[in-house]
Parts: C-alpha cells; structure tokens; sequence
C-alpha cells in the first residue's frame, strides 16, 4: 500500500505542508498548516468511486488504468515541532 506523508515546513515567509515534493499554499501561522495538513490527509484516505484514468509519463507515454475507489493510501502527518 502507498504511503503519503505530509510533512509541516516554512515556505515563502509562513508555513505549508509538503507532500512528495509539492507544497501547498502558505499558511501564516504552524498551527493553520498543521490544521489543513491533517484535514488533507483525512480527505486522502476517503474512498471515492472506481475510475478510468489516463496520465503521460516521463518520456511522454500515454497510460489507461481503472484506479479503484477503495485504493486509498495511507497517511501521516510529520511536524518536529
């Protein structure tokens, strides 16, 4: 199973939370990027409904795949404070 973790950090004069390697917006306090970083990890590990996707890798590659609704990953939430 993929593990998603969201890690608290400082990022353009406040605070965001990272999760694998992409920021999210900028908070202006710790406690409001904790805060969103843990309501975005609850809403990752809902179920949704079975779909067909499609997406291009790295050497421009057409990909379909059917993403099951119930393959969540699971989540967690690193802050060192």
């Amino acid at each position: 199973m993929a593990q998603v973790i969201y890690e608290i950090v400082e990022h353009d004069g406040g605070w965001a939370y990272k999760a694998e390697g992409v920021f999210s917006e900028t908070y202006p306090t710790h406690a409001a990027a904790l805060k969103a970083a843990q309501a975005a990890a609850a809403e990752q590990r809902v179920p949704g409904p079975t779909e067909v996707i499609q997406y291009e890798d790295e050497k421009g590659r057409w990909h379909t795949e059917t993403a099951r609704g119930i393959d969540r990953p699971e989540t967690a939430v690193k802050d060192k404070e």
